[in-house]
């Protein structure tokens, strides 16, 4: 039998079912809109991050260096010349007397006998003009000496003239010539004890100005046997020879250096400081060198004024003992203790955090399945640790990794 079927009731049904659907589409559409972008994931293997303290933090500088020696010698050449012979290879002990190379000029050789051979010929000028004015003093003492006769002999003349003339057997004519006779050699004695003491006193000068010759030419000869000797370049200090950057052969200039003498055992680090970082340090820091195998105490002794290259040089003095591979041009990196800060909340330097500066960082939440971008306020850095002034609380941990890649978002999810 047949049933006769509801059609009105299933429409109503149907309409009911459709309007539902598209209530809960429009319900979904509305909410999926408010939800914004789904949180990016960040794998947590590729973070690096740190955890806020409070204490202690102390301020240190870092920078690569050197080892070199506190006493070195450069050797330079006095003259120009040719290597001849290179006697010693860098890393052998030396001497004062050591001799390093072996050069050669002519032309020095030269000058050398030119100099010797004007030395001897002033000397000669000097014995021909002692004996020349030796003899002109004689001859003028023997001349003083005649002109005394004379003049005594017409003394004894006068005396006997007056005495003839006295008895009348003479002329007052006869008497007075020979007065007139013995003044003119009272004069004439007068005059040749002057020009004899004229003389005398003009030998010491004439000698001084030759001997003044002689000593100048002496020591142009001298200097130029030193140039001659210098040919032969020794250490002059006992050490270990660190550089002689010459073959045979080669042609070097006057004032050109041929090599250097260091000293081992007496050393120092010369570190290149960040100029940012340079205006901290200062004379009597603490420093601690590392020599990739061991580490040395030391104190900053002196902090070069120039920048070269951005990096400021801050020579350390080294303290405690040295190790074995410590050597000159050994390459070391140093850490200067700037200053100790009492009870300050710090964090580990990030990848990007400048000192006095705010920047973004990545606080983890949730129990480290987030993190959230929080704006942090830093205040003086060290190597590896920074200041935070504001933004973080202890206990909080951050991520210090580069998340420069994220920066679009304030949240990241962790995995």
């Amino acid at each position: 039998m047949d049933i006769p079927r509801d059609t009105k009731s299933n429409k109503n049904r149907r309409w009911l079912y459709l309007g539902g659907g598209v209530t809960a589409v429009v319900v979904i559409t509305v909410a999926l809109g408010r939800l914004g972008p789904a949180a990016p994931s960040v794998d947590k293997a590729t973070t690096y991050t740190d955890v806020v303290r409070r204490g202690e933090m102390v301020r240190r500088v870092r920078g690569p260096g050197t080892l070199v020696s506190e006493q070195i010698r450069w050797i330079a050449a006095l003259t120009a010349g040719r290597v001849e012979r290179k006697l010693l290879d860098p890393g052998a002990e030396v001497d004062s007397g050591t001799v390093l190379l072996i050069l050669s000029n002519p032309d020095v050789e030269i000058q050398a006998l030119e100099a010797q051979r004007q030395l001897t010929a002033a000397q000669a000028q000097l014995a021909d003009l002692k004996t020349n004015l030796e003899n002109q003093r004689l001859s003028q003492e023997g001349l003083v000496v005649t002109v005394r006769s004379q003049y005594r002999e017409a003394m004894r003349s006068v005396a006997n003239s007056v005495e003839l003339a006295e008895k009348g057997l003479i002329s007052e004519i006869e008497l007075q010539n020979a007065r007139d006779k013995a003044e003119e050699f009272e004069q004439r004695l007068d005059i040749e004890r002057r020009r004899l003491a004229v003389m005398e006193n003009a030998v010491d000068s004439q000698l001084t100005v030759q001997r003044a010759q002689v000593e100048r030419l002496r020591s142009i000869a001298e200097f130029q046997e030193r140039r001659v000797g210098s040919m032969r370049v020794v250490a002059g200090v006992e050490g270990v020879l660190a550089d002689l950057p010459l073959e045979e052969g080669q042609w070097v200039a006057p004032g050109a250096n041929l090599a250097r003498v260091v000293k081992p055992g007496r050393l120092k680090a010369q570190l290149r400081i960040p100029e940012t970082q340079a205006r901290d340090v200062a004379i009597g820091q603490l420093a601690l060198i590392d020599t990739r195998s061991d580490t040395i105490l030391g104190r900053v002794t002196r902090i070069d004024p120039a920048v070269q290259n951005g990096t400021v040089t801050v020579d350390v003095r080294l303290e405690g003992p040295l190790p074995k591979e410590a050597r000159p041009d050994l390459s070391v990196d140093g850490t200067i203790e700037i200053e100790r800060l009492e009870d300050v909340l710090y964090v580990g330097r990030p990848a990007y955090g400048q000192a006095n500066s705010t920047v973004g960082l990545f606080k983890i939440v949730e129990g480290g399945d987030a993190a959230v971008r929080v704006n942090v306020r830093l205040g003086r850095s060290s190597v590896n640790t920074i200041e935070v002034l504001s933004g973080l609380q202890v206990a909080d941990a951050v991520i210090l990794s580069d998340m420069s890649a994220w920066d679009a978002h304030d949240r990241v999810r962790l995995r």
